[in-house]
């Protein structure tokens, strides 16, 4: 805003001179223009009120004594247009009347004939003074009415619900975001406390919170809180409520101390945590307490009883016949099993008992407070009594019994590793009877581990200590008798039982979902292995990997996949991933939906041991298979004439779906001469040595021709 005696910039400024006397206008432009000032004359009412129409003029110096149009008749019409022209009367034979009566249209001021120059200039001088105040003034309140108008849109549609409340904790203003999250009508809630909106729960913590906000220097400056919803229909809501108080008397009328506050509707993210709190202790497909939760539990329990002198129990439960369902009938319905014999065995046990699922089809049970062994049994009954009626999945009728070991607190153990351990040993004594029952343990029956719990134990530890290691095999073109491509193998260099196949461990990895990181191991050290051969100058070889239908049936399988693919940069048209037929036939449109997506990333798909599941001919057609593999027991006996029709059939099919074969199995050259007469195009096989590292392959010459250049 400009100072009151601040010099104004005649240039800045433009005025308008409206006289019928030229004599006069001439004099009137002469004096302002000495002095700087740009002008412009208009000689009657008319001509101003033209001039007027063309452009904007800071002030006018208007005679009201003109004929046709006035001086007052060009005020009428300024105020008509709504003109910001400031107007100085200069007229020498009006009346008082009339001057009233300009002043009255919206003139500033009035300068009567003959004036003296330096009257006439000073007149100009603080009309112009006058007219930069006040445009000033108008552009300052133009900026006050937009902040404001500013200040409510981004009240009015913040995302969070914007508050400000009294000393006393009552509501002074509130936007409408707390009827859109809570349902709470705004006018309801002027004047209302602020704890009327806090859950019970979260009473006592809010009204700590606000107390210290509104203190000189308070410590915390938000808080979660659950709200109440402002109707039936609706459910409560988590908020972070954060406050800035503010103590200037300006901000209020009465100068008392007000909290501004903001309400972030955080109900999404605390979901997601409890959701991720539920994963961490719990197992998703049947919803029970997970091995980590259970050790809580028991932990827990073990210094209660410690304390009372009390006995637990722990019950190690393994179905019986779950792994033939799942295998005839797929993971899809082996999981629905599960989930039945879950609710069935939580049917049976009382409201402070552990219900988990172990892994695989196995379950243990934790019962605190145990009367007697006797009480243990009387539960571990009623749950075989539970899975003896027929569980109805679908349009199937199944069976499933179970064997339960039973070890009691203090005497089978005061921890939960013995505990565990010494019912899984009285479980499997109870199983290797041949009878569905239940068995207590007892110290008679040995300390050491059944071997399919010891082998988790240390396939757990190997995976910390790098025990396993990729072998390849390699596939071999037929004609050529070079190798084209190399299948990765895992191998477990186990420190007591020397090196093992997978048939001893992959089984025990399925069922604890330990097959999920060995799959990765495997994948991310064939791709680094085939890698470091390649820069070394190594012609690049398609790299065939096994994948288990645990893995594939995980959420997160394509993503995963495919990351470790851009992570390492591997090219996916080098890469073939090997899956069974049972997965193939469990047909399910996630299935389905994840294979086209690794077929449609450029990644190989090869059905393993092709001809040994429960084949059906359309899933070739509706999934995105590149490879069949024949599986070994059909290369065996392919000097048999039925057996040879088979492999011809399948190659003969294959060849016209256009997909590729690999025969597995070949161990003599009267193998591989018959395969090459029928025209398999690839073979892999004992014929071409044990599995072996990879750089033990590339460097036989039978088998691959020499780098150019190795580094």
């Amino acid at each position: 805003m400009p100072e009151r005696d601040a010099p104004i910039d005649p240039q800045s400024v433009k005025i308008l001179i409206a006289d019928d006397d030229p004599g006069l206008l001439e004099s009137l432009r002469g004096l302002l223009t000495i002095q700087g000032y740009p002008v412009r004359t208009a000689a009657g009412g008319g001509a101003a009120i033209e001039a007027l129409r063309e452009k904007h003029y800071d002030l006018l110096l208007l005679d009201l004594t003109m004929p046709e149009l006035n001086g007052l008749d060009v005020l009428r019409f300024m105020q008509a247009a709504g003109l910001e022209t400031l107007t100085v009367v200069v007229s020498g034979n009006s009346t008082v009347e009339d001057v009233a009566g300009a002043l009255r249209e919206g003139a500033h001021d009035y300068l009567k004939k003959p004036y003296e120059p330096a009257e006439l200039l000073a007149t100009v001088r603080n009309a112009l003074h006058h007219k930069a105040l006040e445009d000033a003034n108008r552009t300052m309140r133009a900026r006050l009415e937009k902040s404001e108008r500013l200040h409510r849109v981004i009240v009015n549609n913040s995302p969070d619900i914007v508050f400000v409340l009294g000393a006393d904790h009552r509501f002074r203003f509130v936007n409408s975001r707390v009827h859109e999250l809570l349902g709470h009508a705004r006018r309801d809630l002027i004047d209302r406390s602020v704890f009327d909106l806090v859950e019970p729960e979260d009473r006592d913590k809010a009204e700590y919170f606000f107390e210290q906000a509104a203190s000189p220097h308070p410590h915390i400056r938000s808080v979660e809180l659950a709200l109440k919803p402002g109707t039936p229909s609706r459910t409560r809501r988590f908020f972070e409520v954060a406050v800035w108080p503010s103590s200037n008397s300006d901000d209020a009328d009465n100068g008392e101390t007000l909290i501004y506050g903001t309400a972030r509707d955080i109900t999404d993210r605390k979901e997601s945590e409890a959701f991720i709190n539920f994963q961490a202790y719990h197992d998703l497909l049947t919803r029970l307490p997970n091995r980590a939760l259970f050790r809580d539990r028991v932990d827990v329990a073990i210094s209660h009883a410690q304390r009372s002198g009390t006995q637990l129990a722990v019950l190690f439960i393994d179905l019986n016949r779950f792994k033939v369902i799942n295998d005839s009938l797929g993971h899809t319905m082996g999981d629905r099993l599960l989930q039945e014999v879950g609710q069935r065995l939580q049917a049976c046990i009382r409201k402070g008992d552990t219900l988990s699922r172990f892994g695989g089809d196995e379950f243990t049970l934790l019962i605190p407070g145990l009367a007697s062994n006797e009480a243990a049994i009387q539960v571990a009954d009623k749950i075989l009594e539970s899975l003896q009626a027929p569980f109805k999945i679908g349009d199937q009728e199944l069976f499933v019994g179970a064997s339960i070991g039973i070890a009691i607190y203090p005497d089978a153990g005061d921890n939960l590793e013995a505990l565990i351990k010494n019912a899984d040993i009285a479980m499997y004594r109870e199983k290797s009877s041949g009878k569905t029952g239940v068995r207590v343990y007892s110290p008679d029956m040995g300390g050491h581990p059944p071997r399919r719990l010891q082998l988790e134990q240390d396939m757990r530890r190997a995976l910390e200590r790098d025990e396993f290691h990729i072998l390849y095999q390699p596939q071999v073109d037929t004609e050529t008798g070079h190798m084209v491509g190399v299948e990765a193998l895992i191998r477990w260099d186990h420190p007591t039982l020397g090196l093992l196949g997978p048939a001893e461990f992959i089984p025990v990895a399925e069922e604890t979902r330990l097959i999920v990181d060995l799959d990765r191991l495997t994948l991310r050290t064939a791709i680094r292995e085939m890698q470091r051969h390649s820069r070394a100058g190594y012609p690049e070889l398609r790299l065939a990997v096994n994948l288990s239908p645990v893995l594939v049936e995980r959420d997160d399988f394509v993503e995963d996949f495919l990351g470790i693919l851009g992570e390492t940069g591997f090219p996916p048209d080098l890469l073939e991933v090997e899956i069974t037929e049972n997965l193939l036939m469990s047909d399910t449109p996630d299935t389905v939906h994840k294979l086209n997506r690794l077929g449609a990333a450029g990644v190989q798909i090869a059905v393993d041991d092709f001809g040994t599941g429960y084949s059906s001919l359309s899933y070739l057609q509706k999934l995105p298979i590149h490879t069949l593999k024949i599986d070994r027991s059909f290369t065996h006996t392919i000097c048999r004439e039925d057996e040879a029709c088979i492999v011809n059939a399948i190659i003969s099919m294959a060849r016209g779906l256009h997909m590729n074969i690999v025969a597995e199995g070949v161990e003599t050259e009267a193998h591989r001469d018959y395969l090459r007469d029928l025209e398999c195009p690839m073979i892999q096989g004992f014929l071409f040595g044990q599995p072996a590292p990879l750089h033990t392959l590339l460097e036989n010459e039978a088998l691959f021709a020499a780098p150019t250049t190795c580094q």
